[in-house]
């Protein structure tokens, strides 16, 4: 019988180190690693074209922030953002704002969904060709941990998520995992069951189960090293068309129950991506989490935290326009946004979103 390796090899401590810095108490991560088509779509809201220029100014408006790091640990940044992107006045790289304040760079590394012949009609992740190459370049440039979203539709009348989706993705997040840890790269895990559809929570609950235990277990068999990653699953809600809406703390109970049938207690931290709730939605929902958390704090060994991109950033950009003199303002409403999700992870959010937060953020069939 032969055993798998650990691929993390000399990087393991320096893996650990960046997984349990991300997952310092009260903090989360500022996904900001939008394509050049999502971020067009984004602009377009706003009635400004997605030039160079105006994603750059845009992204300086967010790593700029002072004080972002008193609520945001680490900061997931697109190709573009990493490899060409500099300050206004071309003086440094844009991610060297985030160093500055000691968030952690992180890097989206996966090329998006392609269709999976033999499925469904499904569509898996793609991007393992050239990835070694590329986290090589990445850590060269800074960054320190990576991401890579492999999403999963619930239709249980199609078969779907099929087996083969499921085994195909959970194959391929372990193998980015692992070729991103042999590159001092701390992987993200990131299996997404969407909210799309008319489900109950109880189905959501049992796919989730199905697809991250199928990804702990490849990530076993690939030799990734467990404490040297973080985990960035859905929350376990109802589907979004569903005639009956869980609540808060159903949601909550649910979300617990999943982890604890399926996450090995070494990895450090859970990130929860917001996966189109509202912003309002998804701090009150991190919020009940961690109050449960915190009535029996010993059964739960991972910091449960937030990764997001629309429920961090969703009133910001629509404040900003476009426009210069809306800077500071929009930072503010970054800061307060990225402040309330903190008190959330702590288990002591009191409400009452900003203006804007309860707009609805879903959009059908995600891919950024």
């Amino acid at each position: 019988m032969s055993f798998p390796t650990c691929v993390a090899g000399a990087f393991a401590d320096e893996l650990i180190r960046t997984a349990r810095k991300i997952a310092t108490p009260g903090k989360g991560i500022l996904a900001a690693d939008e394509s050049s088509g999502t971020i067009a779509s984004r602009f377009k809201s706003i009635n400004i074209e997605a030039t160079f220029e105006n994603t750059r100014n845009y992204r300086e408006l967010l790593f700029g922030t002072k004080g972002l790091n008193e609520y945001i640990s680490g900061a997931i940044l697109y190709d573009e953002t990493l490899t060409k992107q500099k300050v206004a006045d071309g003086s440094r790289p844009l991610c060297g704002l985030l160093l500055d304040q000691g968030i952690v760079v992180g890097i989206k590394v996966d090329n998006g969904p392609k269709p999976l012949p033999g499925s469904n009609g499904e569509s898996a992740c793609t991007g393992l060709d050239g990835l070694g190459d590329r986290c090589k370049k990445y850590y060269e440039l800074g960054a320190r941990f990576g991401k890579w979203r492999a999403p999963y539709a619930i239709d249980l009348a199609k078969g779907k998520p099929s087996e083969l989706l499921i085994k195909e993705q959970a194959w391929g997040l372990a193998r980015y995992a692992a070729i991103c840890q042999a590159n001092g790269i701390c992987p993200i895990v990131e299996p997404e069951v969407m909210i799309d559809g008319d489900h109950d929570i109880e189905t959501s609950a049992r796919v989730s189960e199905r697809v991250y235990s199928e990804v702990m277990k490849a990530c076993h068999e690939c030799g990734v090293l467990f404490e040297g990653i973080l985990f960035k699953p859905n929350m376990i809600t109802s589907g979004q068309a569903a005639k009956v809406q869980a609540g808060s703390l159903e949601i909550a109970s649910y979300t617990i129950r999943t982890l604890q049938r399926t996450l090995p207690a070494s990895v450090p931290g859970v990130t929860f991506l917001s996966g189109g709730q509202t912003e309002e939605e998804a701090t009150l929902n991190l919020d009940a989490i961690n109050r449960l958390v915190n009535k029996n704090p010993k059964s739960i060994p991972w910091q449960l935290s937030f990764s997001y991109g629309r429920a961090l950033q969703a009133t910001c950009i629509t404040t900003w326009a476009g426009k210069e003199e809306n800077v500071e303002v929009a930072r503010a409403v970054l800061l307060d946004r990225a402040r309330r999700n903190s008190e959330a992870q702590l288990g002591k959010y009191e409400g009452g979103g900003n203006i804007g937060s309860n707009v609805s953020l879903f959009e059908k069939d995600y891919i950024y």
